[in-house]
Formats: structure tokens, sequence, C-alpha cells
């Protein structure tokens, strides 16, 4: 495809250097992939980091890249409040680049305010929003689940209310306003997963507004692997998760499997855990963890942090990849690395992993929230050795990111049109 002719600003709440989260990765990728096609395209990061001699701005590995020493102060409302006189450096800057096309990856950390700035200072730019989480629709660390642990099919100002009772209803009412009222800047929303469209479109935002447009790998990481799993006779199958370890990511549900599994079972299983942060997180949640690692001793490993790049080496070492999240997600990166790799997945059924993973056909589904059905999916796993071969087989191709920027760039397209 050729390059087009537009000045594209590609604005994250985070840079992958810093901050890891998928949004970060999956705002870093694009524009790291526009670069590489000729693109005229400038990197704009928010970051915690100290600014030089009081600026707002720095510059970082080129001049195409800026850093923005900004933060936010109103959680509820996703506004920044003691930092509002960044917002004329803000305006600067962009009167600076002059972008044809705003992409923003977020607004979480940025503050909400930032659509009505650019539409304001560009009027004839346009501004594409991607819907990472629900945080616009959940108070609850956009999770869509309720304070008392249940999943959250809707919200309401009595239902989050009920949640949250130090905010009155009315409060929440205007907060949905606020946020809508700053999302009408927005002329085209993208949404890496079908679940997550719908949840939007039942909040309110227009369905012919958001494209569905899923989170491609870059061309080292899409590649397939020879995973060396064939069908032979191996004393253990090795189960593996990947990611941040918090209480939404279900690493309790997946060991608490394990204790349920049989012993004959237990003995032809290696579940390996690979993630970080859980030092971070509350000490109850952290003696639960531990103690079922305890428990389990030799059969549930845990290898603590890893790198985005030592993935493909990491998968090629697994049988199945293991996504217990207790909440809905919405792409999860590690499918599609698990997928680009021939690892057949067992995920929640909710949300965007269901959606990602076709249940029997490259993976299975087990209820979330229950380990006595996941433990029964991994008895299945080892009971019956040659269907993960089949399961691989049956992976399709995932998205590049070559391909990934080509259908953003129709997007930019239409909208310009």
């Amino acid at each position: 495809m050729n390059k087009s002719n537009t000045r594209t600003l590609i604005v994250s709440h985070g840079h992958p250097d810093f901050n890891k989260g998928g949004a970060e990765v999956a705002a870093y990728n694009l524009y790291s992939a526009m670069r590489d096609r000729g693109e005229d395209a400038f990197f704009l990061a928010r970051t915690s980091q100290p600014p030089h001699g009081g600026a707002a701005f720095s510059s970082r590995k080129d001049k195409r890249e800026i850093l923005f020493h900004t933060t936010m102060d109103d959680g509820f409302l996703f506004s920044n409040l003691k930092t509002r006189h960044l917002w004329q450096e803000f305006r600067d800057l962009l009167q600076l680049i002059k972008p044809d096309v705003v992409h923003l990856h977020h607004y979480f950390l940025l503050g909400i305010e930032i659509f009505t700035e650019i539409r304001n200072m560009l009027p004839h730019a346009r501004i594409v929003l991607t819907l990472h989480e629900y945080l616009a629709i959940c108070h609850n660390k956009g999770l869509m689940i309720k304070t008392n642990g249940k999943l959250c099919y809707g919200a309401s100002a009595r239902d989050c209310y009920n949640c949250f009772n130090s905010v009155q209803p009315g409060d929440f009412f205007l907060r949905e306003k606020y946020i809508k009222n700053h999302f009408d800047m927005v002329d085209h929303f993208i949404s890496p997963s079908l679940f997550l469209k719908k949840r939007y479109v039942e909040w309110g935002i227009e369905e012919a507004k958001i494209s569905v447009i899923e989170n491609g790998l870059p061309e080292a990481a899409s590649s397939v692997i020879d995973a060396g799993n064939e069908d032979i006779l191996k004393p253990k199958q090795t189960f593996a998760f990947f990611g941040q370890i918090n209480p939404y990511k279900g690493i309790d549900v997946l060991l608490q499997a394990l204790t349920l599994l049989p012993k004959a079972i237990r003995q032809q299983v290696r579940v390996e855990i690979h993630g970080a942060n859980l030092d971070q997180q509350e000490s109850k949640y952290q003696e639960k963890v531990k103690k079922l690692l305890k428990k389990l001793g030799k059969t549930a490993i845990f290898q603590g942090a890893y790198e985005q790049h030592e993935m493909p080496t990491l998968l090629r070492a697994v049988d199945w990849a293991v996504v217990p999240s207790i909440w809905w997600e919405n792409s999860p990166v590690v499918i599609q690395e698990a997928l680009a790799a021939k690892v057949p997945l067992i995920v929640s059924n909710i949300g965007g992993m269901s959606e990602k993973v076709r249940d029997g056909i490259d993976g299975f589904h087990f209820r979330h929230s229950n380990p006595a059905d996941l433990a029964a999916v991994i008895e299945r796993c080892v009971m019956q050795p040659t269907i993960r071969s089949k399961m691989s087989d049956n992976i399709k191709p995932i998205l590049k990111l070559e391909e990934c920027l080509s259908l953003h760039q129709k997007v930019y397209t239409s909208s310009l049109a």
C-alpha cells in the first residue's frame, strides 16, 4: 500500500519504554509501522517521568516521539485539575505539528478534555479514539465487575450507586454526560473486539461510528513458530499463564483448578506462571496465591516477569496457554501471541476471550471464575493428548501489523472524506 499524504499524531497514555500495557504497545506499534512505511507521523505519550526544566514536553529517540509531562487528578471524571495550565502548551504543540488526523489510544491520565482541546484548536482535523476497555462506562477500574465480585452487564446511575454508595446517583448521571460531551468531539471510534463495541453501543455511542479492528502484531511476533509439540508421549503437558498478576487475571482460579485434579492427572501436568506485580497487590491476595503455589509444589512454577520479545521462546516450550481472567477482557495480546505461535488456548467463556478463541476448534472455553470447570478442561487435555495438535492445525493466521495499519488508514481516509 502506498503511503498516505496525511500527517498523523498518535497519542497514548504511556510510552512502552516505561509502561508496557497492551494499549501503550498497540499505539506504539501502529506509529512504528507508519514510520517504517514512510508516513508523516508523530507519537505523543503521557509520562510520569519528571520534566526537564519544568517543561511540559520533551523528546525521546527523535523529535517525532514526544513525552507529555502531565497528570490526571480527578479519577471520577478523568479530568485534569492541578495541571489545567498545561493545556495551553498542548494547544501550542498542536499548532506546531498541525496533524490532519489525531488518533488517541486513551484519555486516562491525559484528561478527558483532550478531545475538546483538539477540536477547538484543529477544527478540521479528524479525531479517532481506540477503546481498549470500559473506563468510560464503569467506575470500578473499567472492569464492569460489581464491587461484590459479580459481572456487570450494563451501567446505570442507580446500579453504580449500589457499588459506590459514597457517590450519589446524580453524580454518576452527570459523569456519564460529561464524558459523552467530550466523546462527541470524536469522529470515529475503533474497538479491538466486537464484544467491546457492543458494550459501547449499548451505552450510547452510534454503532456506525465504531469500527472493529484487531490490534496487529509486528512481523517478528506474528510469524508462525514451530512449537515442536507434536503428538508424542511426554511425561507432562505444560500449561502457561502470561500477563500481569492481579485479582482480575484469574491466577487463583487456575491454581485452585490444579488442586482439584486427581493426583494421577496432576502428576502429568506442569503449569508455568509468567507475570509481574504480585508484590504490588493487596497482602490478602498475595498470601492466597503464595499459599496455593506452596500447596502445589512442583506442579506450578512461578517464573516471574518477562519481556515482550521473550514471548516466542517462552511459547515454544508450552503446550497450552491459559487466560483465566474473571473480567470481560477486550483483546488480550497474549491470545494473539499464542495463536501466532500455533499454541491453542484455554480461556474464560466471557468477553473478548471467548470471541478470539473458538471453543473446541483452536482452544477451549471454561466457565469464568469456576476452578472445577477449568480442572475438567485440563484433565481432558491430559487424557486426550492428540487433541492439542489438531487444535494447533486449526489456528488461523492472525492480523499482521501491516494489515492492521492498512485498515486504520481506511478509517482515516473515510473520516477525511
